[in-house]
């Protein structure tokens, strides 16, 4: 099997569409316009990673009241400090940041609704 996506119910459903297309350079590679609006979104290798959808007649997780390692999108970085300043120019906020032994640099945001974002510069690619 082969992984598709996972989807996520979000409130502000264009809002947060268009800040991640714009600011992490996603795709809309399918979307519905009608409820629920299931928007598909792939990455800049064209594979779609996530669905975002809006029924506000089921659970609408808080994300901020989480621990960012409960749940996070996490994204390869380049330069993650580089992309940390540009995205809390963004709107983002930031969680927390991890050097590692190896020399990868993780760092944690927040996007504007408190979902957990990692920025992943790894130094051995997986």
């Amino acid at each position: 099997m082969i992984f598709e996506h996972f989807a996520i119910n979000v409130n502000g459903i264009d809002e947060v569409v268009s800040w991640y297309v714009e600011h992490l350079g996603l795709q809309v590679v399918s979307e519905q316009k009608e409820p629920p609006f299931m928007t598909f979104l792939a990455d800049s290798s064209g594979r779609v990673i996530m669905e975002l959808y809006h029924r506000p007649d089921e659970t609408i997780q808080d994300f901020s009241k989480q621990h960012p390692l409960t749940f996070h999108l996490a994204f390869v970085s380049e330069n993650a400090l580089e992309d940390r300043i540009r995205l809390e120019g963004k709107g983002a906020s930031f969680a927390e940041e991890v050097k590692k032994e190896d020399g990868s640099h993780l760092i944690m945001l927040r996007d504007p609704w408190g979902m957990p974002l990692q920025l992943c510069q790894r130094a051995r690619k997986f």
